[in-house]
């Protein structure tokens, strides 16, 4: 299988999860900050809907800002109905829609993050394929952007300064410097911001990237 054929499946797996929730559960607060669960569902929908032309003129009425114009696309696609982002995620599955100047592993990690963001929180389990996760993760550790460029920082800068990343659940070791071990899916939670992840890692470094990540 790969990467996009895995993008593919991960859209589809959240669409299972979709049709299974409850309105309450719809309702309830996701992992990402502001957000509840239908709005994360609504988001992996826009991205894969909204035209350039509509993007870039939120993006001006949101004065260059790319998280105020994410939250108001968001807010604009969260009018659907949860069966409606369920249909259109298993339609859009096979999309091969990736960020300027990055491969399919973008999506993917994007994916299994916002997988994370509905089900944590919902208490759903999943064993999610152990490669998926690798990919995620050495995508993470590698992301760079110029600074003062505009977008999602994905990982905020600085956090892993000085540190070194280890998966407890898979062959996954990067950085150097004080330790910070867990599961992987707890390191990706970790390393993009969300603080559900980072209390449940250990090792020497982790209280370094819990300050960082206040």
């Amino acid at each position: 299988m790969d990467v996009f054929e895995m993008v593919a499946d991960e859209r589809r797996a959240l669409a299972d999860v979709l049709d299974e929730l409850r309105s309450a559960q719809l309702s309830a607060p996701s992992l990402c900050h502001r957000w509840r669960v239908h709005d994360v569902a609504a988001h992996v929908v826009m991205v894969l809907q909204v035209k350039p032309a509509e993007f870039l003129r939120t993006l001006m009425l949101a004065r260059g800002s790319f998280d105020r114009a994410n939250d108001k696309l968001t807010a604009r696609w969260a009018a659907n109905p949860s069966a409606r982002l369920a249909a259109d995620l298993r339609r859009l599955a096979d999309s091969r829609f990736t960020p300027p100047g990055q491969g399919p592993e973008a999506p993917l990690t994007d994916l299994l993050v916002h997988h994370l963001d509905i089900r944590r929180p919902l208490g759903i389990k999943r064993d999610t394929p152990p490669e998926r996760l690798g990919i995620a993760l050495r995508f993470l550790v590698a992301f760079k952007i110029p600074p003062g460029a505009p977008g999602p920082t994905l990982v905020p800068r600085g956090c892993l300064d000085g540190l070194r990343l280890e998966a407890d659940d898979l062959d996954f070791g990067w950085g150097r410097g004080a330790l910070v071990l867990g599961s992987a899916e707890d390191l990706m939670l970790a390393v993009t911001g969300r603080g559900e992840g980072v209390r449940h890692l250990r090792g020497g470094g982790a209280a370094t990237l819990a300050r960082r990540l206040r």
